[in-house]
């Protein structure tokens, strides 16, 4: 079985050049827990290639993806 760092390649378990915050998530199989993800703030930002997402958790506790 592949871990995380080997699916998205070995830059996936560093942080970016840069960034303020460094932290672990733990990745079982293909998901990650979204807990993990929001647990310094409601909205995070993944980059893919030149783009810019935002995933946001909402007061309902939905998640929106946007551009």
């Amino acid at each position: 079985m592949m871990t995380g760092s080997e699916r998205f390649g070995a830059d996936a378990a560093r942080p970016a050049a840069g960034s303020g915050d460094t932290r672990a998530i733990s990745i079982v199989g293909n998901q990650i827990n979204s807990r993990e993800l929001f647990t310094l703030d409601r909205e995070i930002v993944i980059a893919h290639g030149d783009d810019r997402y935002r995933l946001r958790l909402t007061s309902q506790n939905k998640l929106i993806l946007t551009k």
